[in-house]
């Protein structure tokens, strides 16, 4: 039976809750090495406390941690998280990123793994805030590390963290040009993670393939669940189809997850790995960050044998709805049903609006964050009353099923008439040559705003341009059709998270996604 999260009061509480039940369970399984089980994840977890509290790092303190995505990272999040504020960052950032998020997070100290140089060694330096070497200790075990300081400080003193400390900080993922710092506290990770055990009905059996980086929140939420469920959680260090079938064949995963340009990836190298999937046996398969296109679902769960389970999610809020785990229905188009916090329709006025009306998306729980740091206009907006607004626009339908229907922010303006790039990317996608879709308005001198699409094609795509512009006229009004030439890219529009950039930068969408544009035709 799962760890009972309800009765859990901190990070270091779960851990122990798990070794307490099998300490020899694995925890985190390390390519080419014996897995860490939780009774060593635990032991190394006060071990670390030790070491940051003689570094001069107390409870309260902000530390930023630059670690590759790995294994190593899921190890060095758990154990700092659990005695300390950390802030897991992009290791692949610019050092300008760096002085960002240094000094908006307030470090007291930056953990940055000593085999790599990092441009946020010189950031910090600049900025006079400590560096603190972590170096992999491979004589005590596979993930296991120690950490030292370049800057002796007196020992700092504090216990593990409890319900209402902050443990994490993340920072939106770029929808807006200037990231908003979200804090989560250890209630919002454990209510996160029993939601996730409830709705995939994970179990101490399932072993988890997480192709998902750890220095976001959907990453991290699936090692949490994974070991709030008491199973094993392998994160590979690259995250790519390659190294995908290796360990498929190698680990035997339950369930994976991956962001959709990964599902396709993968999907498009299945056809050379056929030992590979002969010998798997998944459960089902959790995509998130963006939408597949339908005909790329179905085709994942033919290759794989294994039901796809859609789910929607932000940092402010974790998971918020996740389609059902068989045999119970899931409908086409939704991306499922409430994962476990309240989620509701309202119109501009703030009033709840009936199943079938469209509206924003709000959201409650304790699996919601308490608002952006040092940002209290932004806080302000972003909650009615006790509701979260999610700034995605919606239905729910009779069933309890949600439908997405664009971004408040998104909706392009075209002469007065609204858009939703959302409802035009689905007919996009519902054509069989296109793979991914991305609509985003461009300025136009009389109507304001014109549609305009970036495609990326199968790779034995033969439709041209033209072909879908008559695809999309026969599933939309003729004013939501994309006008201007739809761009066919090499890679999806994407940010890092796999959220669309195109949106927020139009204007350089052909430089950010190396997309070939067509010249303008006439509609």
């Amino acid at each position: 039976m799962p760890v009972r999260l309800d009765q859990t009061r901190s990070l270091r509480d779960l851990l122990e809750a798990s070794a307490g039940k099998d300490p020899e369970a694995p925890a985190i399984a390390v390519p080419g090495c014996v897995p860490v089980t939780y009774g060593r994840l635990l032991r190394h977890t006060d071990n670390v406390q030790d070491l940051l509290r003689r570094s001069g790092i107390g409870l309260q303190d902000r530390v930023a941690l630059v670690v590759p995505t790995g294994p190593d990272l899921a190890m060095a999040i758990l154990s700092i998280a659990a005695s300390t504020v950390c802030a897991p960052l992009h290791p692949e950032s610019r050092e300008d990123e760096f002085d960002f998020y240094l000094t908006d997070l307030k470090a007291s100290a930056l953990i940055v793994d000593s085999r790599i140089d990092s441009p946020a060694r010189r950031s910090a330096g600049r900025h006079g805030i400590p560096v603190v070497e972590l170096t992999p200790d491979r004589n005590a075990g596979a993930c296991l590390f120690t950490v030292a300081s370049d800057r002796p400080r007196p020992s700092a003193s504090g216990e593990f963290g409890v319900v209402q400390d902050t443990t994490l900080a993340f920072y939106t993922s770029g929808t807006t040009r200037r990231p908003k710092k979200v804090l989560l506290t250890h209630a919002n990770l454990w209510s996160r993670a029993q939601q996730r055990v409830a709705a995939l009905k994970l179990t101490e059996r399932d072993r988890c393939l997480n192709m998902m980086p750890l220095y976001h929140d959907s990453g991290l939420q699936m090692v949490l669940a994974t070991l709030a469920s008491g199973g094993t959680v392998l994160c590979p260090p690259h995250l790519d189809a390659e190294v995908f079938f290796t360990w498929l064949d190698e680990f035997h995963p339950t369930w994976y997850s991956a962001v959709p340009t990964l599902q396709q990836a993968i999907l498009s190298s299945a056809m050379h790995h056929g030992d590979a999937l002969d010998r798997c046996a998944l459960r089902f398969i959790r995509t998130g960050t963006g939408s597949l296109a339908p005909r790329i679902l179905a085709e994942i769960e033919r290759v794989f044998g294994a039901p796809v389970i859609q789910t929607y999610g932000m940092t402010e809020a974790g998971t918020v709805c996740s389609n059902p785990m068989p045999p119970r229905l899931r409908k086409a188009g939704s991306v499922g049903v409430p994962a476990g916090p309240d989620v509701a329709v309202i119109d501009d006025k703030g009033a709840h609006l009936s199943a079938g009306e469209i509206g924003e998306i709000v959201v409650r729980g304790p699996n919601v964050f308490r608002g952006y740091e040092d940002d209290p206009a932004a806080t302000a907006a972003a909650f009615y009353d006790e509701w979260f607004r999610t700034g995605d626009l919606g239905k729910l339908d009779a069933d309890g099923y949600l439908f997405l229907k664009g971004r408040l922010t998104d909706l392009i303006n075209r002469g007065g008439q609204k858009v939703s790039p959302l409802e035009v990317e689905g007919a996009l996608l519902s054509h069989p040559d296109v793979a991914e879709a991305v609509v985003f308005p461009k300025p136009h001198t009389t109507l304001g705003e014109e549609v305009a699409a970036a495609v990326v094609l199968g790779d034995k795509a033969r439709a041209t341009e033209q072909d879908l512009r008559r695809w999309v006229s026969t599933r939309v009004a003729d004013f939501k059709v994309p006008r201007v030439a739809l761009s066919r890219c090499e890679r999806s529009p994407r940010n890092r998270p796999g959220k669309c950039a195109a949106r927020s930068w139009p204007s350089t969408l052909h430089r950010r996604s190396r997309c070939h544009i067509a010249p303008p035709r006439r509609p």
